[in-house]
This record gives C-alpha cells, sequence and structure tokens, in this order.
C-alpha cells in the first residue's frame, strides 16, 4: 500500500472515532438513550466521509464497505456512554472533539480528494465538505443550527488545514509533516474561535 493511501486511511479511522466520540458526548448531554448514543455517534463519524466518497466516485464509500467504520463508532458510543462522568470533566468535550475530528477529517479527505485526480480547488472544498459533513448532520439530528452555519470559524477552519495539504502536496513536502501541519492549523483556528471568540462578520437586516 502507498504511504498515502496508508495515510489516508489511518486518518480516517483516527477521524472516524474522534467525531463518534462527539456524536457520543452529544448525545449524552442530550440524555438520549444507548441506542439514540451509538446512532448519533455513527452518523456523525461516517456522514463526511461518505459524502466525500460519492462525489469523487469512490463508491462503496469507505465507511460502508468496511466494518471498520462501524465497530469504531460503537466503541466510541460505547466508551462516551458508560464514562459519560468522565467525559465531562473535559472542558467542552463535544467541541474538543469536534475540532480534532474536523481537522483530521479535512486533511484525509483533501489528500484522498488529491489520490484520486481531482482537481486542487475541489479537492480542498471535498476536504472541507469532509470535516463539516458528519458536525452538520449531528446538529440537525439534535436541532441546532448547524455550526458551519453560524459565525462560528468552522468550515473556514476546515478549509485552511486542506489547503495545507494543497499546497505541501504541490511543492512535494513530506506527506505526514504536511497532514499534522493541516491539522494543527484547523484545530488552533476552530479554538481560538470557540475559547477567544474569533468570528466571522455576520448580516445585519437593515434598519
Amino acid at each position: 500500500m502507498e504511504p498515502t493511501v496508508l495515510l489516508v486511511r489511518a486518518l480516517d479511522l483516527v477521524g472516524t472515532f474522534v467525531f463518534a466520540i462527539s456524536g457520543a458526548a452529544l448525545g449524552v448531554q442530550r440524555r438520549m438513550d444507548l441506542f439514540g448514543v451509538l446512532v448519533l455517534a455513527f452518523v456523525t463519524a461516517v456522514f463526511g466521509g461518505i459524502t466525500r466518497d460519492i462525489l469523487i466516485g469512490a463508491v462503496p464509500p469507505a465507511s460502508v464497505g468496511s466494518w471498520h467504520s462501524l465497530a469504531l463508532a460503537v466503541v466510541a458510543g460505547l466508551l462516551v456512554f458508560r464514562f459519560s462522568g468522565l467525559i465531562d470533566r473535559l472542558q467542552h468535550p463535544v467541541l474538543f472533539f469536534d475540532a480534532a475530528g474536523l481537522g483530521v477529517f479535512a486533511v484525509a479527505g483533501t489528500q484522498k480528494a488529491l489520490d484520486a485526480g481531482i482537481n486542487w480547488p475541489m479537492a480542498a472544498v471535498l476536504g472541507m465538505i469532509s470535516g463539516i459533513g458528519g458536525g452538520m448532520v449531528r446538529d440537525v439530528l439534535t436541532a441546532q443550527v448547524p455550526t458551519v452555519l453560524r459565525a462560528d470559524i468552522y468550515a473556514v477552519a476546515a478549509l485552511a488545514g486542506a489547503l495545507v495539504v494543497v499546497v505541501g502536496s504541490a511543492v512535494g513536502l513530506p506527506s505526514t509533516a504536511v497532514a499534522l501541519t493541516g491539522i494543527a492549523l484547523c484545530m488552533f483556528l476552530r479554538l481560538m474561535a470557540l475559547y477567544h471568540g474569533w468570528r466571522l462578520p455576520v448580516a445585519r437586516s437593515g434598519d
């Protein structure tokens, strides 16, 4: 297996687990039963990747063609459900794990799109979609306005991480270093938005 393919697969699995934790943690906060927590964990973990794979013609999507994503989501959901008290001790656990998953999936999605021969602007967009898709569905299922539609820096953070991968690939930098840099940048922007109030301009109605 080629190094970049192996890297994408590893990042996909890491992102699946991390996003599943964020979905399950939100389910626990909303006092869902075990089945609801597991469903939310799975949907959050796989929806962005499924959307990306369908758009680049990689069918069946990786998370559907293999049992690994389902297993990771179930394990993450069970762990969060069982140790919900420990998770709650972390400050804003859903937001932290969501930021981590956002960065991992944005980077993995961009690299997979590039490997599939997608041009660089659309590869970056697909990476962003990979990152934001699961969180959007999670928010809708829990009756929230999706984070990406609010002023918080979310999709922009994912796009920034994706562009790091595009630039790194174009100049031939080591894929692992590029991936880690993209993830770090995405997480930095997202966490700064959360803890320091970085926001995009908000539309204002006329007087």
